[in-house]
C-alpha cells in the first residue's frame, strides 16, 4: 500500500510533518469506515454522473475533508483508476503539493463574510487554467454568515459546468434549507476501534513505530470515533522517546487514573470500610489529585463495572484489570452501583459550590461506606411523607368534603345573585336598605346634586337645539358592536351638547355605581367618546351626570357580598 508524504521546507532545512498529514488517505480505497460513500463516489465518477454541489458531514476525524481532496483530484485526474486519483499525473502531483490553483480550499471558520463569497461568485465565470474542474472545498461551512449563505445560494444552484462545489460540516442543522436542497448529502458515521486500530497498525508498520497491542486497543477506543484523534494520542506517545508504546504509557498521557488506586478506593467503599476508603481517598489527595477530577473517574470506573455486570465487556482494560473489575461486580449489585453513580454525580455538583470542598468529599465517601445509603437514595426520605399525608387524607376528608359542599353552595348563590342582578337592574334602586343612615355617602351626595343642578335643568329644559338628536343611532350602534353591558347602561339615557366641545350624558332613572363603573371603563368610554365624536365630525369630551339613587346598588352589593360571606366583583 503506497502513501504520499508530505515534506515543508524551511529556513532551517526539512520540517516535521504531523502523522495525520503523512498519512492522509490519498485514494478512496484508503479511507477506511466509509465504505457506502466511497462506494457512490466512486460510480459517478466512473460514470460519469458527478454532481455540481456535494454536501459532506459527519464528526471531526471521520475523513470528511480526504473525501473531498480525494473527490477534487479523481474528478480532474488525467489517469483514474477504477474512480480514484492516479497521483501520478501531473495534475495529481500538483493537487497533491498545492501548487494547483483549480482546486480552492476556503475555511469558512475564518472566510465567512459576504466579500469571501462574492469573490468566489466572480472567479467561477473564469476557465479553469489546466484542470477540467474549477473544485471549491468549503470546511466548516455552517459558520458562513446569513448574507454569505444568501450571495452563494444562486451559483450553487446553477454553477457554470467547470465548477464544482464541496462543502464540509460537522452541524448541518445550521445550514439553510435553501443550502441542503442544493447539495447532495453524504453523512460519514463515527469509526469503530477496529477500523481505527486497523489503520493505527498501518502507521506504526509504515513508521516502524513499536507499540503493545493493549496500547492499540486502548488509543483506538479512546479515540472515540475519530480517526485523526487517534493518530494524535500515538504521536503523542512518540515524543517520550521510550522505545516501546506501552499500555501504562497512555494512560498516563490521556490522564486515565491508575486502575490500582481507583479499584482500591471502590472495594473500600462496597466492603463498608469507612476508614480504609478515607486512608485511599486521603493518599489521592497528598498527591494533588484535583477533587472533581477524582470523583469523575470513580463515577467512570464504577459505570464500567456496572457495564461489565450487565454485559460482561470491559474495554480499555487488560486481562488482570478485568479480574480487578469482575471482583468488584461480583460483590455488588446493579442498584447499589447505580446509586453510587446518581451520589457521587449530586456530590460533584455540591461540592462546586463550597469552599470546603476537602471535608464535603471526605464526607461524601463516608456516607458511601454507609450500609444505609441504598435506602437513604432510592427513598430520598419519600417514605415517612406518604405515611404523613396519608394520615393527614384519613383525618381531615370529612371535614376537606364539608368545606368543599359549602363553597359550591355560596358559587351557586353568587352565580343565581349576579345573573338576577344583571337581568334586572331595576331591583337596585328598589332595594329596602335605607343607605341614608350612612352619613358620609349621604353628605357626597347632597354635594354632587348641589354640583350638578345646573347640568340637570338644562337636561329638562325641551330646547332642541342642546339635545343630541342622534343619540339614539349612537346607542344602538354600540349594542351592535356587542358591548350589551354598556348598552343596557345606556338604554333610558338622554344626553345634551353642555358647550361646543362636551356632551353630558342624563340618566333619568338614575344611575347607580355599578352602571357607572361599567360606562367609565376606559375601553367604553373610548368606544362612547370616538361614536360621539365621529357623529359631530370633532373630537369630543363626555360628562355623567347623575341622579341620587347612585348609593342604593352599594347597599345591594354589600348585602348579597355578606350574605354569601365571599367577596364579590362584578365584572363586564
Amino acid at each position: 500500500m503506497s502513501h504520499t508524504i508530505f515534506l515543508e521546507r524551511s529556513d532551517c532545512g526539512m520540517s516535521y510533518t504531523a502523522l495525520y498529514r503523512k498519512y492522509r488517505p490519498a485514494t478512496f480505497d484508503e479511507l477506511v469506515g466509509q465504505d457506502h460513500i466511497t462506494k457512490t463516489l466512486r460510480n459517478q465518477i466512473i460514470s460519469g454522473r458527478v454532481g455540481h454541489a456535494y454536501l459532506f458531514n459527519g464528526g471531526r476525524g471521520t475523513g470528511k475533508t480526504s473525501s473531498a481532496k480525494i473527490l477534487a483530484r479523481a474528478i480532474n485526474c488525467l489517469n483514474p483508476k477504477d474512480g480514484n486519483p492516479c497521483n501520478e499525473c501531473e495534475i495529481c502531483k500538483a493537487a497533491l503539493n498545492g501548487s494547483l490553483t483549480d482546486i480552492v480550499e476556503m475555511d469558512a471558520a475564518s472566510n465567512n463574510s459576504v466579500e469571501d463569497i462574492r469573490s468566489i461568485r466572480d472567479e467561477v465565470n473564469f476557465l479553469p487554467t489546466v484542470a477540467k474542474y474549477r473544485v471549491y472545498i468549503i470546511d466548516e461551512v455552517h459558520m458562513l454568515s446569513i448574507g454569505a449563505f444568501n450571495a452563494l445560494l444562486k451559483t450553487l444552484e446553477e454553477p457554470p459546468e467547470h465548477v464544482k462545489f464541496i462543502l464540509a460540516t460537522t452541524e448541518p442543522q445550521k445550514l439553510p434549507a435553501t443550502i441542503l436542497s442544493r447539495c447532495q448529502r453524504f453523512d460519514f458515521k463515527k469509526l469503530s476501534p477496529k477500523y481505527i486500530k486497523y489503520r493505527l497498525e498501518q502507521i506504526c508498520e509504515g513508521d516502524n513505530i513499536e507499540i503493545e497491542k493493549e496500547a492499540l486497543d486502548t488509543i483506538s477506543v479512546l479515540a472515540e470515533g475519530a480517526m485523526r484523534d487517534g493518530i494524535s494520542i500515538l504521536e503523542r506517545c512518540l515524543q517520550e522517546d521510550s522505545g516501546k508504546i506501552t499500555n501504562e504509557m497512555v494512560k498516563s498521557l490521556v490522564g486515565l487514573p491508575k486502575i490500582e488506586t481507583i479499584y482500591k478506593i471502590m472495594n473500600n467503599i462496597l466492603d463498608y470500610n469507612i476508614e480504609e476508603s478515607l486512608n485511599s481517598v486521603n493518599e489521592v489527595l497528598d498527591d494533588g489529585k484535583d477533587i472533581t477530577n477524582l470523583i469523575w473517574e470513580i463515577i467512570k470506573f464504577v459505570r464500567d463495572v456496572l457495564v461489565y455486570k450487565t454485559t460482561g465487556s470491559a474495554d480499555l482494560y487488560s486481562e488482570d484489570e478485568i479480574l480487578k473489575i469482575k471482583t468488584l461486580a461480583d460483590k455488588s449489585t446493579k442498584e447499589r452501583l447505580m446509586d453510587i453513580i446518581f451520589y457521587l454525580s449530586e456530590l460533584s455538583n455540591e461540592i462546586k459550590m463550597t469552599t470546603q470542598k476537602t471535608i464535603m468529599f471526605q464526607v461524601g465517601i463516608m456516607k458511601l461506606c454507609n450500609k444505609n445509603l441504598n435506602s437513604e437514595i432510592k427513598n430520598n426520605n419519600i417514605e415517612e411523607t406518604p405515611i404523613e399525608i396519608s394520615n393527614a387524607v384519613t383525618t381531615d376528608y370529612s371535614e376537606v368534603d364539608s368545606r368543599i359542599s359549602n363553597i359550591e353552595n355560596k358559587l351557586q348563590r353568587t352565580v343565581s345573585a349576579v345573573q338576577k342582578l344583571i337581568a334586572n337592574p331595576g331591583i337596585i334602586n328598589n332595594s329596602g336598605k335605607n343607605v341614608e343612615n350612612n352619613t358620609e355617602k349621604k353628605t357626597k351626595s347632597v354635594n354632587r346634586g348641589s354640583e350638578n343642578q345646573n347640568l340637570k335643568n338644562i337636561l329638562t329644559t325641551k330646547t332642541s337645539n342642546i339635545k343630541v338628536e342622534n343619540w339614539g343611532k349612537i346607542v344602538g350602534s354600540i349594542k351592535e358592536s356587542g358591548k350589551v353591558m354598556l348598552y343596557s347602561n345606556l338604554a333610558n339615557s338622554t344626553a345634551c351638547e353642555l358647550n361646543d366641545m362636551t356632551i353630558g350624558i342624563a340618566f333619568p332613572e338614575g344611575l347607580t355605581p355599578f352602571g357607572k363603573s361599567v360606562i367609565a371603563k376606559s375601553e367604553n368610554l373610548s368606544e362612547l367618546t370616538k361614536l360621539v365624536s365621529m357623529e359631530y365630525g370633532k373630537p369630543m369630551n363626555i360628562r355623567l351626570i347623575e341622579n341620587s339613587n347612585e348609593n342604593s346598588e352599594d347597599s345591594v352589593i354589600d348585602s348579597i357580598a355578606k350574605d354569601l360571606d365571599l367577596p364579590l366583583n362584578i365584572i363586564d
